[in-house]
């Protein structure tokens, strides 16, 4: 007898799309998130497909409270790109006005796809953590930039200390850094008020998130700034660290 896509996804307990109905919601959804986020030019074209493929992951595999976390990531990101626009124009660090590419969406979400895809499979709850952790990260990762740029004129090199105009590679602000925490945060919370994880996990996910943000800046000043890292591959490894000290955390 040959299985159909849905019996296939039966095989497996911990996906959340094992009905028809379900995986029509998630298709619909994913197609209205690519949509809203190229239409407010958050993403390119590339990226809206990137972003697509990232949001179907996240709901079919860990349910609507995926969603709402990758949803808090979209929005807080979005909004601290477009603050203080004019000034990071004159700085030279806004964001192209396309938006966000394939190898971009991926770089900050692919780590958290694959954990809920992991727990899909596995069915093991230290993945959901793992997730949160990742997308923590991302989210606080680009709204401490973005914020720093936006309200200060300087920044300290995280790994000296030296003075350097904002928007350096390596570079942090106390306000970046506090607008940061408060992202992952909300990133953190939207997974725990969704019942995501437990209440009881949340600072570890926000704590994970935070520190991962800080190991993308040590990795900007000491490999971005001198051209070994790209901007991409610094952003993966944020987020894979995070996930990876969740684990840590739980014990596993």
């Amino acid at each position: 007898m040959q299985l159909t896509a849905f019996d296939l996804t039966r095989i497996s307990a911990g996906w959340w799309a094992v009905t028809p109905v379900r995986f029509g919601v998630v298709c619909a959804v994913t197609t209205a998130f690519a949509a809203l986020g190229y239409l407010i030019r958050g993403v390119s074209r590339s990226g809206a497909v990137a972003g697509a493929a990232v949001c179907f992951a996240l709901f079919a595999a860990a349910g609507p409270g995926a969603f709402a976390a990758l949803f808090s990531v979209f929005v807080v990101t979005w909004l601290a790109t477009r603050m203080g626009h004019s000034r990071k124009l004159r700085l030279g660090t806004a964001e192209g006005g396309a938006g966000r590419t394939a190898t971009q969406v991926f770089a900050n979400l692919g780590i958290a796809s694959g954990c809920a895809l992991l727990y899909a499979s596995l069915g093991a709850k230290a993945f959901l953590l793992a997730m949160t952790a990742a997308l923590a990260e991302a989210a606080a990762d680009t709204v401490s930039s973005e914020f720093g740029q936006a309200f200060s004129d300087r920044a300290r090199l995280i790994t000296t200390f030296a003075t350097v105009p904002a928007g350096t590679d390596g570079g942090i602000t106390l306000a970046g850094t506090a607008a940061g925490v408060a992202a992952a945060a909300v990133v953190g919370l939207s997974c725990t008020l969704t019942s995501l994880v437990p209440m009881r996990w949340l600072w570890v996910g926000v704590t994970c998130g935070v520190l991962g943000m800080l190991l993308d800046s040590y990795l900007g000043a000491r490999f971005e700034r001198r051209e070994r890292l790209n901007n991409d591959a610094v952003n993966f490894i944020g987020t894979a660290a995070a996930a990876a000290l969740a684990g840590v955390f739980l014990g596993v």
